[in-house]
């Protein structure tokens, strides 16, 4: 594995700057919906249509966000690979979940190019970019890390690498690691999915 893969992989496990960390850390002792990581919230971003869109456009599916960027050399690429073979593993019930790529790196991620990225994968998967500052906001409230490394055109973006599970009201599920089995983040979205997630029921993060 490349070296910038090992600090991509190992800067997933940092989380935002050490505020994703000591969320996570603390979800895994949670036991019960009594307590919850601050992961989530507001965002106003832009699809790949060009189309402004919210955090309330998906109330009333499961939303998978991950964030990335289409330079990104391994993560990313296994990552979306990873959304679309849940997609269709989960066959009919792929109506009730959106997967959401947002991206970092706005700089080069313009609508148009997250969509011929995205859609190489699966249609299926929202691709959405912003301006720096709404990036940035994004990440913040997911909790993401991510910083620009090195210099000229091919230039690298270092980021966590978290897949969250969102509930139908926008709310924080679990987290799964971006190579997890693909027959677990199924299985526990098909438990959601069964349970309409009206009462948020929590997982443990899933890790491979």
């Amino acid at each position: 594995m490349k070296r910038r893969s090992a600090i991509v992989i190992a800067l997933a496990f940092l989380g935002a700057a050490g505020a994703g960390l000591y969320a996570i850390s603390h979800f895994s002792n949670a036991g019960s919906t009594a307590t919850k990581p601050l992961i989530g919230g507001a965002f106003s971003l832009v699809d790949t249509n060009g189309k402004r869109v919210t955090d309330a456009d998906f109330r009333g599916k499961l939303m998978l966000v991950f964030f990335g960027y289409t330079h990104c050399p391994d993560v990313c690429p296994t990552g979306l690979q990873q959304a679309a073979d849940v997609l269709a593993k989960l066959g009919p019930d792929a109506g009730d979940v959106v997967p959401v790529f947002m991206s970092v790196d706005p700089a080069r991620d313009t609508p148009a190019v997250m969509k011929s990225y995205v859609e190489n994968f699966d249609p299926r998967i929202v691709g959405l970019t912003g301006d720096p500052a709404e990036v940035a906001s994004a990440a913040k409230a997911y909790r993401v890390y991510f910083r620009k490394a090195g210099s000229g055109e091919d230039y690298s973006v270092d980021h966590s690498a978290f897949v969250y599970l969102m509930s139908r009201n926008g709310k924080f599920i679990t987290s799964f690691m971006f190579n997890a089995p693909i027959d677990v983040m199924v299985g526990e979205l098909k438990k959601q999915i069964a349970a309409g997630t009206s009462r948020e029921t929590v997982s443990p993060p899933t890790k491979s």
